[in-house]
């Protein structure tokens, strides 16, 4: 069992950008731990020439300044880097498995805002790591143990750069999509919130013909996630109308997520992609041992729908991460988080936004229904997800109000299906509160006492 991490979260490092823990200083120390690690894990480089670790990024401005801490590192312990430039989560895990990297990093905050960044580390399968090599490279990171290995002379590293690394992956996205089908017909208004598939996803769209309407694709270093992409769906929506599109599509920052719209304006979420995918995959006889993973943020109609059509789902904690160990350790195909991380492991090794957009609307072009229609496939409980800003992450337990209101909850909610999930976020400070129950009215009666509850206690 891993001991408690001092810098590691639940996707890898994160932070406000320029404090500790993400500085320059702490950067070039994690690129010398990285690179010793995967060292001694590979025994032999992939290439069987040098060692090599792929550095990708989204379009933050503080990207550059770590980028360049994180290679100093690697290339101190006389290892290669290979910049890829502003790829997406996914495309850094495909070009590393591609190149035959013996690790990559890509360095990120996700969903964030732009002063925050983050890195994240994937082994040369392009999965992420495992919690003990997390724990290798952060233990060194603290020790001091490596700090008198120092290649001198031709042994230490060299940087190159890879100019086609969005080409590989639009060309591996679109090997996603079913071969001789098209987008032809289609419109599709996309927003990439400035972040890092501002190149890829409308390339790889606009290839298999469909006609878009496109924003967020202006990155200038501040703006990525700011009032756009996935965390603030609005303006999408408005323009699906607007446009009369067929659909929206946007991402998140390092478009590891996906959350679309429907032609009238509504919004589907991660939950609705996995029931359409989960029933389709149901009736081609595709979906592995007819299950799927989910969280325990996803609403229970999904189990419910997925039951009813004879398959079953299994749930994790929350974090795509425990999502895919899960699919590993059962050897599943689907599965994914409520907020729009989806992993649909016969063409991804993690999430994956535009793969999960495409496998959609292939199950669109081929049922030749609207995606109203098709989100109309399974009924979604009534569900409230609340979040209070927090100064500090004490535990629940020493929160005794808090826990007596969610005992209260709970005892009103469970004899009538209902549940209450309480938790901290694992990248922002933040206090996450679901409730789902009977009706709504009810649900935001008990949030509001809850939430008011922390906010007196520990709220920012």
């Amino acid at each position: 069992m891993s001991h408690p991490k001092r810098i590691f979260g639940t996707d890898g490092v994160r932070g406000r950008a320029n404090i500790e823990p993400v500085t320059a200083e702490t950067a070039l120390k994690l690129g010398r731990a990285a690179a010793h690690v995967f060292r001694n894990l590979a025994g032999q480089a992939r290439n069987r020439v040098r060692y090599r670790i792929v550095i990708g990024k989204d379009t933050r401005l503080s990207g550059y300044m770590l980028e360049n801490a994180l290679s100093s590192g690697v290339l101190s312990m006389g290892v290669d880097v290979i910049f890829i430039g502003p790829l997406p989560s996914p495309g850094v895990a495909y070009v590393t498995r591609s190149l035959r990297a013996d690790a990559g990093i890509v360095i990120t905050a996700s969903h964030n805002p732009y002063d925050d960044n983050g890195i994240k580390f994937f082994g040369p399968d392009g999965y992420k790591l495992a919690d003990d090599i997390e724990d290798q490279i952060e233990n060194l990171v603290f020790s001091g143990e490596i700090e008198n290995i120092r290649p001198t002379a031709s042994e230490i590293g060299k940087a190159f750069r890879v100019d086609d690394a969005v080409g590989r992956y639009v060309e591996h996205a679109k090997s996603s999509f079913p071969r001789g089908m098209t987008l032809e017909g289609l419109r599709i208004v996309l927003d990439c919130a400035h972040g890092a598939a501002y190149k890829s996803t409308p390339a790889v769209l606009q290839e298999l013909g469909a006609e878009l309407m496109v924003s967020g694709v202006q990155p200038n270093g501040t703006n990525i996630n700011a009032e756009c992409g996935s965390m603030h769906p609005a303006s999408l929506c408005n323009r699906v109308r607007e446009y009369r599109a067929d659909l929206g599509i946007a991402h998140d920052g390092d478009a590891d997520r996906v959350i679309l719209c429907d032609e009238n304006g509504s919004l589907i979420d991660g939950d609705d992609i996995l029931a359409i995918s989960g029933l389709q995959m149901l009736r081609e006889g595709t979906l592995k041992k007819k299950t799927l993973v989910a969280t325990v943020m996803s609403n229970a109609g999904l189990d419910a729908a997925i039951q009813a059509a004879g398959g079953s789902v299994i749930r994790t904690a929350v974090g795509d991460k425990n999502v895919i160990d899960r699919m590993l350790a059962d050897d599943l195909n689907l599965g994914g988080e409520q907020s729009g991380h989806l992993i649909f492991r016969d063409h991804s090794t993690t999430g994956d936004g535009l793969v999960a957009a495409l496998q959609i609307l292939a199950t669109l072009k081929s049922q030749q229904k609207p995606l109203s229609q098709l989100a109309n496939c399974w009924k979604r409980f009534p569900q409230l997800v609340s979040n209070v800003r927090v100064r500090e992450k004490r535990p629940f337990e020493e929160l005794d109000e808090v826990l007596a209101l969610v005992a209260k909850a709970e005892a009103e909610l469970k004899p009538r299906g209902g549940r209450v999930l309480l938790r901290y976020s694992g990248t922002e400070p933040k206090a996450r509160l679901l409730l789902e129950g009977p009706d709504q009215g009810t649900l935001e009666r008990l949030s509001r006492s809850i939430c008011e509850s922390i906010q007196r206690q520990v709220g920012a």
